[in-house]
């Protein structure tokens, strides 16, 4: 069945937040591209910690400069804005994305800055819930999971124009410590890679990416964890075409995935912060887009601590996720989103047992 125009612009807005940018200049050589978003959004849950307000904007800009035939510059920036705080609240504002790099035509690219690690190259299949997802492994700022700072990213798409379809990364972090941040955001220098390949024109990628980096020394301190290097493995596969969306994700984590609670050691309630010696992850995700603009969504999320000593395994993050969008245009959405937490009441960690249901309007450009 031929799709309809508004399909179309939605699967092209799905791609990318930025891919619908609004151009704001364009002229000689020099490109920038404006984009953004207000969520506004409110969780219902038996859990007063979650239950509430979501709301927050974001805003960001891509630009790139020709600097000559081959050589290209490019940078982007990334901002969000909290809208459920109170007025003067010091936390209401972080900054996401900030690098700048240099591109040569089939040679690749390369940049610096606050930037998603490698590991997302993979995780990014099942990052595609309205709210939930994607936590299985990947956090903000804990190695090259989630975004990160000092991050230089090579990367080299149809592998220097010899194999289409076939994508390279490599990824060097420096070490982020003595700054204050929590020891479960910081981290010691490390090296990850990222090998995917597109097949053709079936809509299906496979892909793998590895990392490894230093631990700190308030890392090995921990009640948990106490490696010297931190270190993961993740493999995955998308299949997008024809208005359905499926994709999966493993990954193997070392010494990396954070764990708090409350676990009984020796009979005594005891509060547990470090990282799992070792963590199993697990995603998985379906989506369909109908012509009139409905996007219905199932998934699956597990992350399985194992080891963690005094509480042997025990599962960090379990539910499953039913959820739909319906978008108006490409610019504006509503969504629900009801994540159903599996996690037993007495889980050894005493986590958080409660559902969460998220309701929303999204506007972005």
């Amino acid at each position: 069945m031929k799709k309809s125009t508004l399909a179309l612009m939605i699967v092209g807005a799905m791609a990318s937040l930025s891919a619908q940018a609004a151009e704001v200049y364009n002229k000689d050589g020099n490109k920038l591209d404006l984009y953004g978003r207000v969520k506004a959004e409110h969780y219902i849950s038996d859990n007063d910690a979650v239950d509430g307000d979501q709301s927050y904007a974001r805003l960001g800009f891509k630009g790139a400069t020709q600097i000559n035939d081959l050589l290209q510059g490019y940078g982007q920036w990334e901002y969000q804005i909290a809208a459920n705080k109170v007025e003067g609240d010091a936390n209401t504002t972080k900054t996401r994305l900030a690098f700048a790099g240099l591109k040569a035509g089939d040679y690749g690219s390369f940049d610096y800055g606050r930037n998603y690690g490698v590991l997302y190259t993979v995780a990014a299949y099942t990052d595609m819930i309205p709210e939930f997802g994607d936590d299985s492994f990947v956090k903000t700022d804990n190695f090259m999971t989630g975004r990160g700072n000092g991050m230089a990213t090579y990367r080299n798409n149809n592998f220097f124009g010899l194999v289409d379809g076939l994508k390279l990364a490599l990824q060097y972090q420096g070490k982020n410590e003595n700054d204050g941040r929590a020891a479960s955001k910081a981290n010691g220098d490390g090296f990850g890679t990222a090998l995917s390949y597109d097949f053709g024109d079936t809509g299906l990628t496979l892909g793998a990416a590895y990392a490894n980096s230093d631990r700190t020394k308030a890392q090995e301190g921990q009640s948990f964890g106490h490696g010297s290097n931190a270190e993961a493995w993740t493999t995955g596969l998308k299949y997008d075409a024809n208005s359905v969306y499926l994709a999966a994700i493993y990954a193997d984590t070392r010494n990396m995935t954070p764990v708090s609670g409350t676990a009984s050691i020796g009979g005594v309630d005891t509060s547990v912060s470090g990282f799992a010696n070792k963590n199993q992850a697990f995603e998985v995700v379906a989506q369909y887009q109908f012509d009139f603009g409905l996007r219905p969504s199932v998934g699956y999320v597990q992350s399985k601590g194992k080891d963690i000593e005094g509480v042997g395994d025990a599962d960090l993050v379990k539910y499953i996720d039913v959820a739909a969008t319906y978008y108006f245009n490409k610019n504006m959405s509503a969504f629900v989103d009801y994540k159903i937490n599996q996690l037993d009441d007495d889980n050894k960690l005493g986590l958080n047992t409660d559902d969460v249901v998220a309701m929303g309007l999204v506007y972005q450009f």
